[in-house]
């Protein structure tokens, strides 16, 4: 047998890779969902948090760069509080136990992505103005909610250390905040109106075949 496949990439290399798989995610979900007859939420929710969990393992290269944050707060302008916590919960999970490793701090980023969906949730009528997202309001709010997101995932270091030591853990990670916050910046830019048009399509059930059916008999 011909080992064809041993062979390695660069780290530059394969994070060219992952992005180009993520890319391709994206056009397919956007171009897929307007081939699927009659689509609920639930499977926008479905395909939001499969490319969520992609986009965390693709660009683990980059420091604390991920579409995670960015999309759950989509989820709660579109959806709501519960459906950006259910969201938050199954990224969390699945990708911390079948790839980043799982620990105490699962349940940190579990709130701390819950919090930044809400924010989304009680800010929604601010950052969806007119059918459009407010792209000069989302993106200095996904900033804000980086750093809400780390700072909550930080306090997992009181589980084994006292309060002196959470202080200088923040500055230390001061760096992959920003890194989190310029992330999201482009994210906004990237993927809110794309998303946003996609959540906002599915947002009700779709019940025009029903009512159609029932006047027809």
């Amino acid at each position: 047998m011909y080992d064809f496949h041993n062979f390695g990439l660069t780290p530059e290399q394969d994070l060219v890779v992952n992005i180009v798989i993520m890319s391709a995610l994206v056009l397919a979900i956007l171009k897929g969902e307007k081939k699927i007859q009659n689509s609920s939420p639930l499977v926008i929710i479905v395909l939001v948090t499969v490319f969520c969990i992609a986009g965390r393992i693709l660009l683990q290269p980059l420091p604390n760069v991920q579409p995670v944050t960015v999309t759950v707060i989509l989820v709660g302008i579109y959806y709501r509080s519960p459906w950006a916590i259910a969201v938050s919960g199954m990224v969390a999970l699945s990708t911390n136990i079948l790839w980043l490793g799982h620990g105490p701090w699962t349940f940190f980023q579990f709130i701390g992505w819950s919090v930044v969906g809400i924010g989304g949730s009680i800010f929604a009528d601010k950052l969806h103005v007119d059918g459009r997202i407010a792209l000069n309001r989302l993106i200095p709010f996904s900033v804000l909610s980086a750093f809400a997101f780390d700072w909550i995932v930080s306090l997992s270091i009181l589980l084994n250390h006292d309060l002196s030591a959470f202080y200088p853990y923040l500055i230390n990670g001061l760096l992959f905040d920003v890194f989190h916050a310029l992330g999201n910046a482009v994210f906004v830019v990237l993927l809110a109106n794309p998303l946003g048009e996609l959540m906002l399509r599915n947002r009700t059930v779709n019940r025009g075949v029903a009512v159609s059916e029932v006047v027809t008999s």
